[in-house]
C-alpha cells in the first residue's frame, strides 16, 4: 500500500546583509525587512569573547519575491549614516 505524500517546496530565501550599525539588534533588522514580506529568521553576528556586532547578519524571507524585493528598497539606504548593503546569501561549506 503506497501512502500519498505530501510536499512542501520551501521558497525562503536568505539575504547577507553587511554594514548593519552596531547598535541595531534583530527586532529592528527584522522590522526594517517586514515591510517587504514575511521575516522567517533574522541573525546578527557577534563576536564570541566582547558579544559586540560584528556589523553584518542574516535576514531569512518568507518568498525569493519579498527577498528580491527587500535588496531592491534596502540595498544602498544609509541606516544610522551608513550604507547598508544586502545580497542573496551563498552557503559556503564547512
Amino acid at each position: 500500500m503506497q501512502k500519498n505524500l505530501t510536499h512542501t517546496i520551501i521558497n525562503t530565501m536568505k539575504l547577507f546583509v553587511k554594514n548593519i550599525d552596531r547598535d541595531i539588534n534583530e527586532m529592528q533588522l527584522e522590522a526594517l525587512f517586514k515591510q517587504f514580506g514575511e521575516v522567517v529568521s533574522t541573525k546578527i553576528v557577534y563576536d564570541k569573547i566582547t558579544w559586540e556586532s560584528k556589523g553584518f547578519g542574516f535576514v531569512e524571507m518568507g518568498t525569493k519575491t519579498e527577498a528580491y524585493k527587500a535588496i531592491d528598497k534596502l540595498n544602498g539606504i544609509e541606516i544610522k549614516g551608513r550604507p547598508l548593503s544586502v545580497e542573496i546569501a551563498i552557503d559556503k561549506p564547512r
